[in-house]
């Protein structure tokens, strides 16, 4: 097999070194001779440096086929004979073996092939070879998409596998910056080992960390004094959990900012500290939200609403997303259920569910109820319908059980308002 253009410099540089561990031999296992000039060549060859080295390398190749075909000169013939006499027979078998040089068109073994030395990258390749040669695009330094750095990164590989939603993150350029930047086993593993010691399944991981990828920039002995410290404030494990499920921005709070939080709460509402506990672990985000819709609302349930202190109090600890609720949904729904409905403060008090409930479903029961005369919502009379039920139960259950009408009945009645 010939030697193709790109590996006849490998095979320079294989010949290169076998002539030079040669020459090594020679020189160490000889005495110097003594230098002889016959007919204007030296009887052994000058070795100065490696650079020269491999010049005489080279000349030998390219001057053997020469020497072997044609009539030598007798000088040359003479000192070649007095030189070889001199030396011993091992070395003259291996000086011999150093001229045992392959022609261009000799074939090399597959195994001569494999112990070619590997290409430079400064090689030169045809035209033909570099149409061949495919490389990567690079990847763009911005991008309004993290979809083009998945296959690149190792960290976003793995946090998709774990239910991450990319397309949320991405929104925020701050974190796509982030997460890039991140290595896992060094920035990501500790975090997501110590969620887990937290109890949160692995099920959860994605939308808790979709929400709270800000939390792989917290240090973990911070995240550790957090929950350290709502221990010491009586909130088990379970709840603990349940609260950071929640609401993921929970740990990334000072204790300073927890502490103030639950303070504020305690002192705003007038509750005890287990009511304070129990409020939270309802609704962590209490903790986590702005405190100026709470402090709004209180307002609104105070003077607006005309509701008492304790009221209110009752109120929030049946139903606490009614301290963050929507100002105007909860005086529209005030106004209809007190001054249409006719219901008052107290039975209100008793089912804050009401505020929970959407207008729209409250007016079509209520209207259609006192349709059929039956829209009685006063318990000291007979055919009493409490605001549970009026607006808890499914529409079969409040046509069959407190309408005493059909299905069919109410949905005509609809297409009426």
């Amino acid at each position: 097999m010939a030697l193709s253009a790109r590996q006849i410099p490998r095979w320079f540089d294989s010949i290169k070194s076998s002539n030079f561990i040669n020459i090594m031999q020679l020189r160490k296992r000889l005495p110097r001779p003594r230098k002889t000039v016959l007919c204007g060549l030296s009887a052994q060859p000058q070795v100065s440096s490696d650079n020269c080295f491999l010049q005489w390398g080279f000349k030998t190749y390219s001057t053997s086929s020469l020497w072997n075909s044609s009539q030598s000169p007798t000088c040359t013939r003479q000192e070649n004979n007095s030189a070889q006499s001199t030396l011993l027979p091992s070395v003259i078998e291996q000086s011999e073996k150093t001229q045992q040089i392959p022609s261009f068109d000799s074939e090399l073994s597959l195994e001569e092939l494999d112990d070619l030395p590997p290409l430079s990258p400064l090689q030169p390749v045809s035209e033909e070879e570099a149409i061949r040669i495919i490389a990567n695009p690079p990847l763009p330094p911005v991008s309004s998409t993290l979809r083009v750095y998945v296959d690149h990164s190792e960290t976003l590989q793995k946090l998709v596998l774990l239910g991450v939603d990319l397309s949320k993150i991405e929104k925020h350029p701050d974190a796509a910056n982030l997460l890039l930047r991140l290595d896992f086993e060094k920035h990501i593993k500790h975090i997501l080992l110590f969620l887990k010691d937290l109890g949160i399944e692995d099920n959860q991981l994605g939308a808790f960390l979709t929400k709270n990828y800000a939390i792989f920039s917290e240090d973990l002995e911070n995240l550790q004094t957090r929950v350290a410290y709502l221990q010491s404030k009586n909130f088990s494990k379970a709840d603990i959990t349940q609260m950071v499920t929640k609401a993921p921005f929970l740990l990334s709070f000072s204790v300073e900012r927890l502490d103030n939080r639950l303070g504020f709460f305690q002192k705003e509402l007038e509750l005890s500290v287990k009511k304070t506990r129990d409020l939270v672990v309802r609704l962590p985000r209490l903790l986590t939200g702005s405190l100026e819709p709470v402090k709004e609302n209180m307002k609104v349930y105070r003077l607006e609403l005309g509701f008492k202190r304790n009221e209110i109090q009752h109120m929030i600890t049946r139903l606490p997303k009614m301290l963050t609720a929507n100002k105007r949904k909860l005086t529209e729904t005030f106004d209809f259920v007190h001054n249409v409905m006719s219901v008052p403060h107290h039975l209100i008090v008793k089912f804050p569910q009401v505020f929970n409930t959407r207008l729209f479903k409250v007016k079509e029961r209520h209207l259609f109820l006192h349709y059929l005369g039956r829209a009685q919502y006063d318990p000291a009379k007979p055919n009493y319908i409490s605001l549970d039920k009026l607006v808890s139960v499914p529409d079969e259950k409040f046509c069959e059980e407190i309408a005493k009408a059909s299905v069919w009945d109410f949905e005509k009645f609809l297409k009426t308002l």
